[in-house]
């Protein structure tokens, strides 16, 4: 099995590289760290980890880091003595942990999948845990880790509808694999299911709970001061700020032509794009100038450059790690990747800040939050384009309607935290060497 894996893994992996180099060189600064992509590291990490006991964490992308961040938070005071290493596989990911993890939290690339950068990693990084957000299934890294006898975690575990039968159908490859996790951590009751029928251990799961909602508490700094840039670009003090969060091919042109129809009802209406990749600037801005919307760049902005009221409707955001302090501005949000693109950006961000939210019906990988939402009426969801405008005139319209839907989209985050702590306890549980690390923490 591992045999055919590997040579249809170097097939795939020579195929398929040029485009995956293509796509780290549009979004840039790949040459920082690429060497470690094949399990090469530096001498500074590994003089960081001589001599302690070290967790390697998984993060695939800027959602799992922000898990990260909170379960290192959770865990770091439970065993002081712990090296915590981070691995992500995205350059937009190693920003995200680069800008919340402090300076003691080794971060590095995930390697590929190789059966050689796999057990160079391994070998260099000499885990005693390895601890995964999600479904990152990767066969290599799994086998080479239970043959040195490293206990792995799968934590935030979900299936979704989509994954769920490719792990079925491939159960001859993935069933060892899932049987083998010393813990696993499930969203949710339908999650643990799932994950027993794929082949994990019924005592080996727990339901921790989405621990997304746990991960918005990182963002109480202020470290954007979103006001001022407004006051900069000439919107006025009152002015009713609509925010696209994390938006997709096609749904930035769909929301411009209804901003400029949506104006004429509301002349201080001001637009605020987030694409999800940056490295779609030149292509969202192309569209808005076919539209007629005036716009800026936001790494344009200049502290001396002043507009005057009026004069530009939208600020495009190219910039990375900003969305959330532009969501506590917001008046009204939409959740991108909903409506022109299937499986939705993160709804529990702007429910966490107490915003109104609409999205489309494209929601696939926040199924079951976002079922939580509408049963609270904490979110608005329409089915298509026309909708949407539709929804937009109204709530505008309707800042008391606006007020009840943040209201009810707060109380479903806050109802729902607590899975971080209860994910600690259960890593802490399963590890075999738990108590080493906690009693000698305790006699340092």
């Amino acid at each position: 099995m591992r045999t055919l894996y590997n040579i249809f893994f170097i097939i795939f992996f020579v195929l398929t590289s040029p485009y995956y180099f293509w796509r780290m060189w549009r979004r840039g600064n790949w040459q920082n760290g690429f060497a470690q992509r094949f399990g090469k590291y530096d001498a500074n990490l590994k003089q960081s980890i001589t001599n302690r006991h070290t967790i390697w964490m998984h993060a695939v992308s800027v959602g799992e880091a922000n898990i990260c961040t909170q379960l290192i938070r959770a865990l770091e005071p439970r065993v002081p003595n712990l090296k915590i290493i981070v691995s992500t596989t995205t350059t937009t990911g190693m920003g995200e942990l680069q800008r919340k993890l402090p300076a003691h939290v080794g971060k590095i690339y995930y390697p590929v999948d190789r059966r050689k950068y796999v057990s160079r990693a391994l070998a260099a990084i000499r885990p005693e845990a390895i601890i995964l957000v999600e479904a990152e299934i990767w066969p290599n890294f799994l086998w080479r880790a239970h043959d040195k006898k490293i206990p792995v975690f799968l934590v935030n575990a979900r299936l979704s509808e989509k994954s769920y039968p490719r792990y079925k159908r491939f159960a001859f490859l993935f069933r060892p694999l899932f049987a083998a996790f010393a813990g696993v951590g499930a969203q949710n009751k339908d999650d643990a299911e799932r994950m027993k029928q794929v082949g994990c251990k019924p005592e080996t799961i727990c339901i921790a709970g989405n621990l997304k909602f746990d991960s918005v508490q990182l963002n109480g700094r202020q470290t954007l001061d979103v006001p001022a840039m407004f006051r900069q670009l000439g919107v006025p003090p009152n002015a009713k700020i609509l925010v696209a969060g994390s938006t997709h091919n096609g749904e930035e042109k769909i929301l411009a032509e209804q901003f400029l129809r949506l104006r004429k009802k509301f002349p201080d209406l001001f637009l605020v794009l987030v694409p999800r990749h940056f490295e779609r600037t030149k292509e969202v801005a192309r569209e808005l100038q076919t539209t007629g919307v005036s716009f800026v760049l936001r790494n344009e902005l200049k502290p001396d450059k002043k507009f005057t009221a009026g004069e530009v409707s939208c600020l495009l955001v190219n910039t990375t790690g900003e969305l959330n302090f532009f969501y506590e501005q917001a008046t009204l949000v939409f959740v991108g990747k909903s409506l022109t693109s299937h499986g939705g950006q993160n709804p529990i961000e702007p429910g966490a800040l107490g915003k109104a939210m609409v999205f489309g019906p494209n929601m696939e990988n926040f199924r079951d939050v976002v079922r939580e939402f509408l049963s609270a009426k904490g979110a608005v969801q329409v089915q298509e384009a026309d909708g949407l405008e539709k929804v937009f005139g109204e709530l505008l319209a309707d800042e008391k309607r606006r007020a009840e839907l943040g209201r009810n989209a707060l109380e479903v985050v806050k109802k729902n935290q607590g899975g971080v702590n209860r994910t600690v306890e259960m890593i802490l549980k399963h590890l075999d060497n738990g108590e080493i690390y906690v009693a000698r923490a305790e006699q340092l």
